[in-house]
C-alpha cells in the first residue's frame, strides 16, 4: 500500500461504526466512510469535540451538523495551501490520501532532463494534483467539468502562490477535450486523471466507470508524447482491484510506449490504532 504519511495538518485520529473522525487543522470531523466496517471502542476524547458532523441519511445523501465551524478554512502540505468548505455529499474539497501521489509524481517532473514538461489532469476537481504539478515545474492543463471546482482550483492554486501563466484552467467535458486535442495534435508529457465511478453530462450523457475507463484510457494515450515520462489513474470505485488498472494500462499504454506500470491500494494511517484506512486504489506508469 502507497502511505499519505507526511500530513501535519490533516490526520485521522480514529473510526468506527461506519465513521472517521478526523483533524483538518484546528478543527474536527466526522464524516461516513464506506470501508470503516468494524465496531471499535470510541475512547478518544475527539469524538465528544467535534467541530462538524456529516450524518448519513437512510435513503441517500444526508446532511451537515455544525458546531463552531468556519464557513471557510486552509491547510498546508509542505508548500501547498488549500481552502476547505463542507459541502454536499460529505466533502470538503479535498481528498489527503491523494497526497502519496502527488509526491511521487513530483519527483518525476523535478529530476525529468526535459526543458518544459506539460501535464494534463483530467476529472481535476479542486486541484490538489494540478497545483502539485505545478510547483514541481511542470506546465498543467486543468479540465473539470464543473465551473465551481474550477473555480476553487484556482483559489487553491493563489494561495499556494503558483504563477497564472503556469496553469491553464478549462471547465469541459473531459472526453470531449480529449477527442479535440487528439485532432488538435497536441501531445503531453505527463497525464493524471482520477475519473468518477459515475456522472451525467449536461445533455444526460452517462458516464459509468466499468463501461467507459478503458476506453476512454484508449484514448488518452493517444495524448502521450512519445517521450512521455508518466501516467496516473486513481480509482474510488469499490470492487474495483488494483490489478485491473495495471491491466488496463498494460494493454494500452504500455502497449505504445513501453515503460512499466504497477497499481496499489493508496492510505491513510489512523493514530489511534496505529493501523491504515484504505482509501481507492491507483495505477502508476513511468517510462
Amino acid at each position: 500500500m502507497w502511505l499519505a504519511d507526511d500530513w501535519k495538518d490533516y490526520e485521522i485520529i480514529d473510526c468506527s461504526e461506519g465513521e472517521k473522525l478526523e483533524r483538518w487543522g484546528e478543527y474536527i470531523l466526522l464524516r461516513p466512510d464506506p470501508q470503516v466496517l468494524w465496531n471499535t471502542p470510541k475512547d478518544n476524547y475527539y469524538w465528544k469535540k467535534l467541530n462538524g458532523h456529516y450524518h448519513r441519511s437512510k435513503s441517500g445523501g444526508g446532511e451537515w451538523e455544525f458546531m463552531n465551524l468556519p464557513k471557510q478554512w486552509s491547510i498546508n502540505y509542505k508548500e501547498l495551501t488549500f481552502n476547505l468548505k463542507p459541502f454536499s455529499f460529505k466533502h470538503t474539497g479535498l481528498f489527503p490520501e491523494q497526497a502519496v501521489n502527488w509526491d511521487w509524481f513530483s519527483e518525476i517532473i523535478k529530476k525529468s532532463d526535459k526543458k518544459e514538461i506539460k501535464v494534463l489532469n483530467l476529472f481535476a476537481y479542486t486541484g490538489g494534483a494540478t497545483i502539485s504539478a505545478a510547483k514541481a515545474g511542470a506546465k498543467v492543463t486543468h479540465v473539470d467539468a464543473s465551473k465551481g471546482m474550477v473555480t476553487w482550483a484556482k483559489e487553491n492554486a493563489v494561495s499556494s502562490g503558483l504563477a497564472e501563466a503556469q496553469i491553464r484552467w478549462l471547465v469541459d467535458d473531459c472526453v470531449k477535450f480529449v477527442e479535440r486535442e487528439i485532432r488538435r495534435g497536441n501531445k503531453y508529457d505527463g497525464i493524471i486523471m482520477d475519473p468518477p465511478s459515475y456522472g451525467r453530462g449536461p445533455k444526460g450523457e452517462i458516464w459509468k466507470l466499468e463501461d467507459k475507463i478503458y476506453s476512454f484510457i484508449e484514448l488518452t494515450t493517444k495524448l502521450l508524447a512519445d517521450d512521455a515520462i508518466f501516467f496516473l489513474i486513481n480509482s474510488y470505485t469499490t470492487g474495483l482491484a488494483p490489478s485491473v488498472l495495471t491491466y488496463m494500462v498494460s494493454n494500452t499504454i504500455m502497449k505504445c510506449h513501453g515503460g512499466s506500470a504497477i497499481s496499489d491500494e493508496i492510505g491513510l494511517p489512523v493514530r489511534e490504532s496505529g493501523l491504515v484506512l484504505p482509501c481507492g486504489s491507483s495505477c502508476r506508469w513511468t517510462s
